[in-house]
This record gives structure tokens, sequence and C-alpha cells, in this order.
């Protein structure tokens, strides 16, 4: 069995750089920026329906959405599911996308606020929004002149490496 000796690790005649200390130059972490919203959020004028999970309402599997999301089978309007027709959707040249969330205003006090877009309305529906609700809820309708428009997505906080 072979083992090395010193004389096995000892300099041959290399050339030697010198250790002579450098200045490094530190940069400060960047101070946090708050967030700001854009001044003005674009605004869509549609109308807005509601729609129930039921299969005559929708297709033959009325629990899965466009997304391939699972509508839970107790689902009411807490849920704040939306519909958008294809002119609207992103894969069709519109301003959403699937997941985003959508204020709307102008429907109805308990149906006014903040919904995730999760499915796609009929091709015959040219700007419009189905609201997703119960069956048990009494909830029917078509109301015009209802405003949507897209919640900014807040940026992620990155955390910041701190020597301990």
């Amino acid at each position: 069995m072979f083992f090395p000796s010193a004389s096995d690790f000892a300099p041959r005649n290399l050339p030697t750089a010198p250790l002579a200390p450098r200045v490094v130059k530190v940069k400060p972490s960047p101070a946090p920026v708050a967030y700001q919203a854009p001044r003005k959020l674009p605004t869509y004028r549609v109308t807005a329906t509601v729609y129930m999970a039921d299969a005559r309402q929708t297709d033959s599997d009325p629990l899965i959405t466009a997304d391939n999301s699972r509508i839970p089978r107790r689902a009411t309007s807490k849920i704040r599911w939306m519909a958008l027709s294809r002119d609207l959707l992103d894969k069709w040249g519109g301003p959403f996308s699937y997941g985003d969330s959508v204020q709307v205003r102008g429907v109805s006090p308990e149906l006014d606020g903040v919904y995730v877009i999760h499915d796609t309305m009929n091709r015959r529906f040219k700007r419009g929004i189905d609201l997703l609700v119960a069956k048990h809820e009494d909830i029917y309708g078509r109301w015009g002149n209802v405003r949507i428009s897209p919640v900014p997505k807040r940026p992620a906080v990155i955390p910041q490496w701190q020597a301990s």
C-alpha cells in the first residue's frame, strides 16, 4: 500500500501570488420598497348573471370548472367563484386569466365583492360574467351595467439575508 509523504505535497517551483489583503466594498442592502397599487385600474362594463353547479346549466360534469378546479358539493355564493365570457379571458385575447381576482360592483350588496375566475361561459355570451351560487339560495337574475376591475397582485416579500 502506498502512503504519500510530506515531500509529495511540497511546492515544485510554482509561481506564487502575493497574499496582500484586498479592499472590498460592501453594498448596503436596499431599503424595502413600500407596495403601491396602480393609480387607475381598468374597469370593464359587463352583464352579470348567476349560475349553479347543475348539469342543466353547465356541461355533463358540473363540479369541474374550466381550469380543472373542483366545486365543493355544498358550495354557496360565499366561496366567490365566477365564470367569465371568452372575450375577456387571455386565452382568447382578453385581459384576464384563470386564477385572477376581480372586483365586482353593481350587482347587489350581497353579491358585490372580490371573485376568483375559475370557469368560462358558453361562447355565445360576450362581455359577461356568471357568479356561482348554490341551488338552495334563491338568487336569480340578470344585471346590466356591472363594473369589474382586476385586483392588483401584491408583490412577494423576498426575505433578506442577515448575519447572525
